[in-house]
């Protein structure tokens, strides 16, 4: 479950990130994170888990959704996890609860172990997300953007 917070968080990061990079609305920026929390959680092998994520996300911008976030979360540089989400639409100008279907698989060479002993630690310090969003927006039409993130800093995130 607290990989998948993780993976929240990632997910929201890239939502606000996308808003920084200039989408074609000044409120995009301003799109916030109120909850996050985990709905279910259902292994489907030993190497990876279906979720589904609960995001109370605050949008003050345009309505647009998000269709597919994917991206590789690393600690001290070894790939811990892949994980591809979505999608969601974000309706315009409201504070809801969105659901977000997510499924995470172990990186070769890293083990359920690896993640239980980094869990253990209690902090994000040493962990990095390399993220792909791929996005709809709806403004006289469909625009779609992608938008690449690297090497982001996890723990920066929450402070």
């Amino acid at each position: 479950m607290k990989t998948f917070r993780h993976i929240g968080l990632v997910l929201v990061m890239a939502l606000s990130l996308m808003g920084l990079s200039g989408c074609g609305a000044s409120k995009l920026k301003d799109i916030a994170l109120t909850s996050m929390d985990v709905s279910y959680v259902v292994p489907t092998s030993s190497r990876s888990m279906d979720a589904k994520l609960l995001l109370g996300i605050d949008n003050p911008a345009m309505a647009f959704t998000v269709q597919e976030v994917s991206g590789t979360i690393r600690y001290q540089d070894k790939e811990l996890a892949h994980f591809v989400a979505g999608p969601v639409s974000l309706e315009a100008r409201c504070q809801k609860e969105y659901e977000m279907p997510c499924t995470v698989t172990l990186a070769q060479g890293a083990s359920l172990l690896d993640v239980l002993v980094i869990a253990s630690r209690r902090s994000l310090e040493g962990l990095k997300a390399d993220v792909d969003l791929q996005a709809a927006l709806k403004k006289n039409g469909v625009l779609r953007a992608p938008f690449q993130y690297r090497d982001l800093d996890i723990a920066s995130f929450t402070q």
